[in-house]
């Protein structure tokens, strides 16, 4: 996996990236390869991140139960 920290920029009604020519040449990128890109979101909202889950237990009883796993003897 190659790490790059690029900008987004607009191209007239879409946006893209620039991957910097040392990346592409270390690479071995060919001009019109298809590559996977995988963008980080900077976003602290979880729900936007992860959607809603319900889960069977409360937050109480699953913290209850992972301190007495880790320091219950």
């Amino acid at each position: 996996m190659i790490e790059v920290k690029t900008k987004l920029r607009r191209w007239g009604n879409s946006f893209g990236v620039v991957v910097p020519q040392k990346v592409v040449d270390d690479s071995g990128f060919k001009e019109g390869e298809e590559i996977e890109i995988l963008i980080e979101t900077k976003s602290t909202d979880l729900r936007k991140l992860f959607g809603k889950h319900k889960f069977k237990k409360s937050t109480e009883d699953i913290m209850r139960e992972i301190d007495e796993d880790l320091y219950d003897d």
